[in-house]
């Protein structure tokens, strides 16, 4: 991706944020200036990439297949002394605009439609083998059991779970899900709140995917993804 394109896709996030009254903290508008002066006081932020995430998945086409995020909490499997044992995402999701198939090893997630229009979610099983680490990911044909707001109930594999604003679907360990906004309704305000989250190491996507985009410096970051932070000052 180009950084032109990145700096585009923020500014006009903060616009349609803004627009709902979802208000960011203060570190999502350091400058890249400013991260080059933060200390230890900031690693939790440094640490847990908390922040900005832009991707197209590798894809090359961030409006056909990627995905807006900001972290705004997260905690650290790796560090004994975080006792934090939760996450909490912000995301923007296109019409047509689709996340691929993945699912996590370790953390269980609610996916919950904050405003907008619809979120549709396509699910599987993961078949044992898959669970197991095979080299091949492979979808079960069995029946996927559903959790929406608390009701639970099974559909076929490869169900299309439509999640209206307001509504919240919990995708549990080793369940396989794709997203996308419903054409027609316009741009979906997603939060997610999870386990810890892990992105080096907990998704399984089906296909190959890059998760974290490389990126084309055409001009100037604006600000920083989360992955990009500069050691502290001191």
């Amino acid at each position: 991706m180009k950084r032109s394109q990145i700096n585009a896709i923020i500014e006009n996030a903060i616009e349609f944020l803004n627009e709902y009254k979802f208000k960011l903290p203060p570190f999502a508008y350091f400058t890249p200036e400013e991260w080059k002066e933060k200390n230890h006081e900031y690693d939790e932020i440094r640490n847990n990439m908390l922040g900005w995430d832009i991707t197209d998945f590798g894809s090359g086409d961030f409006e056909k297949i990627g995905l807006f995020l900001f972290t705004l909490r997260n905690g650290n499997l790796k560090n004994p002394d975080d006792h934090k044992v939760y996450a909490e995402k912000i995301m923007i999701v296109q019409e047509n605009q689709v996340t691929p198939y993945h699912y996590h090893w370790y953390k269980q997630e609610d996916i919950i439609n904050r405003g907008g229009g619809n979120l549709l979610v396509k699910v599987y099983q993961a078949a044992d083998s898959d669970r197991e680490m095979s080299d091949t990911p492979c979808f079960s044909d069995e029946d996927v059991e559903i959790q929406v707001d608390g009701r639970h109930y099974t559909v076929p594999a490869g169900t299309v779970v439509r999640i209206e604003p307001g509504q919240s679907l919990t995708n549990t360990k080793y369940l396989y899900h794709s997203f996308w906004g419903e054409e027609g309704h316009g741009p979906v305000l997603v939060g997610e709140v999870s386990q810890c989250n892990d992105d080096n190491t907990d998704n399984r996507f089906f296909a190959p995917t890059g998760r974290f985009p490389a990126i084309d410096e055409d001009e100037p970051a604006k600000f920083l993804l989360g992955n990009e932070y500069p050691p502290a000052k001191d």
